[in-house]
């Protein structure tokens, strides 16, 4: 994997970027992901909840071309490590370093 995003610059959203972002999609999207959750107990009619469910979509998004604009090399480091071993994070904990380091939660 040699890249988070594709060659328009837009993030793709892999089980390794999702997990090697969870820590800033947790901070930064919190509020998006609480009121799609709310719509969601709220109502079990899918249908009700895609507007907040776009909106998560959207932060999640505009955070991962966030994140690879500012730190490319350790986000890239990071991910790659994670693809390679199966989202192991016990594996990768120099490259997380490396990445939350030049990347912290702001």
């Amino acid at each position: 994997m040699a890249s988070a995003v594709d060659a328009a610059g837009d993030p793709i959203p892999t089980s390794a970027v999702l997990t090697a972002a969870a820590k800033h999609i947790q901070f930064r999207c919190q509020e998006e992901n609480v009121a799609f959750l709310k719509c969601k107990k709220k109502d079990s009619n899918p249908e009700k909840c895609l507007d907040q469910g776009r909106q998560v979509t959207r932060c999640v998004l505009t955070l991962l071309k966030d994140l690879h604009q500012r730190c490319t090399k350790e986000m890239d480091e990071y991910v790659g490590c994670m693809y390679y071993n199966t989202n192991e994070f016990d594996l990768c904990r120099k490259e997380q370093e490396e990445f939350e380091k030049k990347c912290p939660l702001e």
